[in-house]
């Protein structure tokens, strides 16, 4: 295990049982936790990104500000749901905020994943091509962000243009170079990550995935990442891809660890993420840490990838989520080969 980091999906709600109470709340206490995050010496601070609901949705702001706010650890998302993104648009956000962070920005995208509202994209005003579904609508944005990431003119000068241009086509700008190489694709399938694996897309899989054998999701989660590799090693990319896997991973240390957690569900649970798809969610890990560390050893998907993301309760405050963080850095990582 290479690195190590956090990722929060920013809830809040008025309830006095949350620390975390509002829009401003949970975009100030991602910037801190971030902050806190790189003291105790974490890799990464990652947001998700939802639209319509009481939670981080936004994200470049968040990231520019993060990104000015600290010095080394990555800043990223996991994931973008690119149904509802104008890809050129997002390229000039994504490049101001990669520009802001010394070119630390790791960015997650995906076709996304059911929304809170019906065909939320159409709102923001984008709608499938004839024959498309909204997937293919999600990658072909997404290929097209790719594409202009790589930083190529393509736009026709104005020959009395406001301003002058420099020769020859032109690109949106800021142009943050390498970010390119910092994409990462949220699969949800083995089809999903070797598409990924083919653009030259890191990969990013959670604690969901679709069904699609049978097995414990660990297992499945491994085999994803194999396929991944070698659909990337046959597609003959020059760089080595990174892969990151999401958990939910508590070490019991004190007794408000305990009334927390000491019943955190620890077992994969079986769903339906629409009419059709079976899917399968990873179960969570709490214990002490002498008891955590062969859990996790044990878990294979973890074993596979290079980098770790946990998910923080960020409703419960600033100083608990860094306790969260700590804990794991200090008393279970090493045993899982970090630093």
């Amino acid at each position: 295990m290479k690195k190590i980091g956090f990722l929060s999906f920013g809830h809040w709600t008025p309830s006095p049982h949350s620390q975390t109470r509002s829009a401003a709340d949970a975009l100030l206490q991602s910037i801190d936790l971030a902050v806190a995050a790189e003291e105790l010496g974490a890799d990464g601070a990652y947001v998700r990104v939802h639209h319509f609901a009481r939670q981080l949705a936004a994200p470049f702001p968040l990231l520019a500000a993060i990104g000015a706010k600290t010095k080394r650890i990555e800043i990223g998302t996991a994931v973008i749901d690119m149904r509802y993104e104008n890809p050129l648009y997002m390229a000039e956000d994504a490049g101001a905020a990669d520009l802001i962070a010394g070119g630390r920005l790791q960015l997650g995208i995906s076709r996304g994943s059911p929304e809170q509202v019906i065909d939320g994209w159409r709102y923001f005003g984008y709608a499938p091509a004839e024959g498309e579904t909204d997937a293919d609508m999600g990658r072909r944005h997404a290929e097209v962000l790719l594409d202009v990431l790589r930083g190529e003119g393509f736009a026709k000068p104005n020959p009395r243009p406001m301003f002058p241009n420099p020769p020859g086509l032109l690109r949106p700008e800021p142009h943050a170079p390498g970010l390119r190489e910092r994409i990462w694709w949220g699969a949800a399938s083995n089809a999903t990550a070797i598409w990924a694996a083919r653009h030259g897309m890191n990969l990013q899989s959670s604690t969901l995935k679709n069904d699609e054998t049978g097995e414990p999701f660990h297992v499945q989660q491994a085999a994803q990442i194999r396929a991944f590799r070698a659909a990337w090693k046959e597609a003959g990319h020059a760089r080595e891809p990174r892969v990151s896997v999401s958990r939910s991973i508590f070490a019991l240390v004190n007794d408000q660890d305990r009334a927390y957690f000491a019943n955190n569900q620890a077992q994969d649970q079986i769903g339906f993420i629409d009419d059709t798809t079976r899917a399968i969610f990873g179960r969570g890990y709490a214990a002490e840490p002498e008891a955590l560390i062969p859990q996790l050893q044990a878990d294979e998907a973890i074993a596979e990838a290079d980098t770790l993301l946990l998910t923080v309760p960020n409703q419960l405050g600033v100083a608990y989520n860094a306790h969260v963080i700590e804990a794991i850095l200090t008393q279970v990582a090493p045993a899982l080969g970090w630093r």
